[in-house]
């Protein structure tokens, strides 16, 4: 609910003159010095956190940053469904990282993701069914990151769910405030906030340091391609949000190239189901013998 409700405030942010390369700095800013101070110490667990902790707050960074600028910049259900391919990548990094090997329903979930892309994409005169966009290739690249997170979240079970929500906000916050001072503005930006977009700032902040807690809990608790159909539910709340307050209406094209899309993702959970039967057959035969 909150990631699908989420793009509204950073709209009313950069129309505030905050753009969304500082915003996203100062949120979470905001939820990293929130949660800190809730999380314990978790610097004890940085020498066990290695190169996968590095890329978990890289993978996370890219996430939650690009999410912000797509949304920003493109129609929100579009951008949303092409970072929803997630599970076609989840499928493939699962198999990389976690061992997971791939059935009949990994398959079938490579081509209904593939066929929906193809579906809400193509457009005759243009050619290749490509995102068409800054903001839609942006999408693309956070949902990559996103399914990447989600399997990192369950390469690292020996990590606790509050070194894993610290890195998150560490992610996102070490990369916006390098591009921001890349660009040398990272002060100016900051002191050029109006005093009345503050309260919102720290608002977001405070949703964001909760959230990151409650969704880290579930990604270490839930299989990865378990996990991606309970995070569906954004696209209705988005697709809610950004009919009235945006104006966006989706066409039929979009919304046929969604239900083969959300096809995908609901049909990710057969994976962990059939694994568990298998895992239960091996079980009996074994007791039998």
């Amino acid at each position: 609910m909150v990631w699908g409700l989420m793009w509204y405030p950073y709209r009313v942010l950069q129309e505030a003159g905050v753009s969304g390369l500082s915003a996203t700095f100062i949120t979470y800013t905001i939820a990293l010095a929130f949660g800190l101070m809730v999380c314990g110490p978790i610097w004890r667990e940085l020498r066990l956190a290695g190169w996968w902790g590095m890329a978990l707050m890289l993978c996370s960074g890219w996430t939650n940053f690009g999410y912000v600028l797509a949304v920003l910049d493109g129609e929100v259900m579009r951008v949303l469904l092409l970072f929803y391919l997630a599970p076609l990548w989840t499928v493939l990094f699962s198999r990389w990282l976690l061992g997971e090997k791939l059935n009949r329903y990994g398959y079938a979930i490579i081509a209904l993701s593939l066929c929906g892309a193809f579906v809400m994409l193509w457009r005759p005169q243009l050619g290749l069914p490509l995102p068409q966009s800054r903001a839609e290739w942006i999408g693309l690249s956070a949902g990559m990151g996103f399914a990447m997170l989600n399997v990192l979240v369950r390469r690292i079970q020996h990590l606790s769910v509050n070194f894993k929500s610290a890195g998150v906000w560490l992610g996102t916050v070490l990369l916006t405030g390098s591009a921001l001072l890349y660009q040398g503005s990272l002060v100016s930006q900051v002191q050029s906030v109006a005093p009345g977009a503050w309260w919102l700032l720290v608002l977001v902040g405070l949703v964001l340091c909760g959230t990151s807690i409650v969704v880290q809990y579930g990604l270490t608790h839930l299989p990865a391609n378990q996990a991606i159909i309970i995070f569906l539910s954004e696209l209705v709340f988005a697709a809610v949000s950004s009919y009235f307050l945006a104006g966006e209406a989706m066409g039929l094209r979009e919304a046929l190239g969604a239900a083969l899309i959300v096809s995908a993702s609901l049909l990710s959970g057969k994976i962990h189901h059939a694994e568990s039967v298998q895992e239960t057959a091996n079980i009996t035969s074994e007791i039998k013998t």
